[in-house]
């Protein structure tokens, strides 16, 4: 492991445990090990605190990061737009994005009922039943594709069948896996 990656906390940072999904706060002060920088969030181990923790991008700082910028789509709605924004989500434990693992069942674009935009609902799974991760991939799917031009509601549920397995996650994830 590089040794860049070995920091102090500057500031005490909320985070979600991996992968009970349980908030806690992590003190400043703290050392933590950078195991995953990518889709504008961090996973860091923090033997001190029982293990890893996914951190948001909005608390790169207490990192010495700089908040990754967030893509913005313009013009008019686009399907393609809702995938890419997918494609900015992983899993924190897996260095591939979720529609690259083969996570993503569903989207489904309705006209939403105030007439302000399009309803996106998304179904997708986990690697696991029993990861308490779901809530929290779920929903920062839900507040990337809420950030896309005429989008009136996002709704990210978590469903168990089919059960997922290796062979859905696609060749790019593959390549990036080392599996090809």
């Amino acid at each position: 492991m590089n040794e860049d990656n070995y920091l102090s906390l500057t500031r005490d940072v909320e985070a979600v445990q991996i992968p009970a999904g349980t908030h806690s706060t992590l003190p400043a002060g703290i050392q933590v090990h950078l195991t995953q920088d990518l889709g504008g969030t961090f996973t860091v181990l923090a033997p001190s605190h029982g293990g890893l923790f996914r951190i948001q991008g909005k608390d790169a700082d207490a990192l010495g990061r700089t908040a990754p910028e967030q893509a913005v789509a313009s013009g008019p709605f686009e399907i393609d737009h809702v995938w890419g924004k997918l494609r900015e989500c992983y899993d924190p434990e897996i260095p591939v994005n979720i529609v690259d693992l083969g996570l993503i069942y569903d989207v489904a674009v309705d006209e939403d009922d105030s007439g302000n935009g399009k309803r996106i609902a998304v179904k997708m799974t986990l690697t696991a039943p029993g990861c308490g991760m779901g809530p929290t991939i779920a929903a920062d799917a839900e507040q990337r594709i809420l950030t896309l031009p005429g989008i009136a509601s996002a709704r990210v549920e978590v469903v168990w069948e089919p059960c997922w397995n290796s062979t859905m996650i696609s060749a790019a994830g593959k390549e990036q896996l080392g599996m090809e």
